[in-house]
């Protein structure tokens, strides 16, 4: 199963979770994030409360796609992975992560690059492969690569790291937790891939 949906997902949703690094002039429709909890879904129609507070209709592309995410471990980060890194900038300089996704092989070069993410103020995603991994005194530093440049990342202890794992629509229940990337259509909220948590797993990103 997790086979079928791997390619779906590598033009999917690893695309859209890298919109935010294309212009708003090139995008085609106006791209945005939806995180929050479900209310209710049916048929094409997911209704959701976002962290906010507020509640939005989503309505469900038609082939859109699901996915789910899956406790990872920072040991489980090797050279030569290709990883999703939120991060903040820290204070003694260089970026802090506030959360890792470890993409699975088949969707490594998705969205490459680095650019700004709306986690948290001032937050950028980072979509590279592992060019080293060092345990310090501090916790782990990841020195990613992406278009010829490199980036050190430190991970500091308790950030979470996860990665793609399969889903079925009996996840999207009431109260489940859903990472949307979304685009504003006339009907409202439009979306091609939902990634929802289960198994006490939410989506970090």
């Amino acid at each position: 199963m997790f086979n079928n949906i791997l390619p779906a997902l590598v033009l999917g949703l690893s695309a859209l979770l890298s919109a935010a690094s294309v212009h708003a002039e090139d995008q085609k429709a106006e791209q945005f994030h939806i995180r929050g909890s479900i209310v209710a879904y049916s048929g094409s129609a997911l209704k959701v409360k976002t962290r906010e507070g507020e509640t939005v209709d989503v309505t469900l592309a038609d082939g859109w796609k699901l996915a789910s995410v899956a406790n990872a471990a920072v040991t489980d980060i090797k050279p030569g992975d290709f990883v999703g890194i939120a991060s903040l900038p820290s204070e003694g300089g260089g970026d802090g992560a506030l959360e890792v996704l470890i993409f699975p092989p088949a969707m490594k070069g998705a969205g490459e690059g680095s650019y700004g993410w709306d986690l948290k103020p001032d937050s950028s995603m980072t979509n590279a492969t592992v060019a080293d991994a060092v345990k310090g005194v501090d916790g782990r530093t990841v020195t990613v690569s992406y278009h010829g440049k490199e980036k050190k990342i430190s991970i500091p202890d308790g950030t979470p790291v996860v990665t793609i794992a399969p889903a079925t629509k009996d996840d999207l229940v009431p109260g489940a937790v859903v990472f949307i990337p979304a685009e504003k259509a006339a009907s409202g909220a439009l979306a091609h891939q939902v990634l929802v948590g289960k198994n006490g797993v939410v989506p970090p990103m």
